[in-house]
């Protein structure tokens, strides 16, 4: 079973920078797109970025200008460069894989386990 590895989280005042990075555990032989959710406490959770295997990016209005979302097919990898980050911004943060194992397999989305990230004011 691919896991998807997360890290980069923290604890960051307003103003401030992280990046978050994503690997899956093993190679995934096809990916149509990666991305990342965030759910904030009592909130549902929400896209923040995503970007297709041909480079296409699409954010949340809300982070539009401060977050950069970025893959490596080869690597099955995805990051999240955050910048200015606000208070508002805390909440647990998601990637995920949208991809196939083989060309005997069909295609499913993998999720991270989540990883924190909380701005201070």
């Amino acid at each position: 079973q691919v896991q998807l590895v997360e890290s980069g989280g923290g604890l960051v005042q307003a103003g401030g920078s992280l990046r978050l990075s994503c690997a899956a555990s093993e190679s995934i032989f096809s990916i149509n797109a990666m991305g990342w959710y965030r759910q904030a406490p009592g909130k549902q959770r929400e896209l923040v970025a995503g970007i297709t295997s041909g480079g296409s990016t699409n954010y949340a209005d809300s982070v539009k200008g401060r977050f950069t979302i970025s893959g490596d097919n080869a690597k099955s990898t995805v990051y999240l460069q955050m910048n200015n980050l606000k208070p508002e911004d805390t909440a647990v943060y998601y990637c995920t894989v949208d991809g196939r194992l083989s060309v005997l397999t069909g295609t499913r989305r993998y999720w991270g386990q989540g990883t924190q990230v909380t701005v201070s004011s």
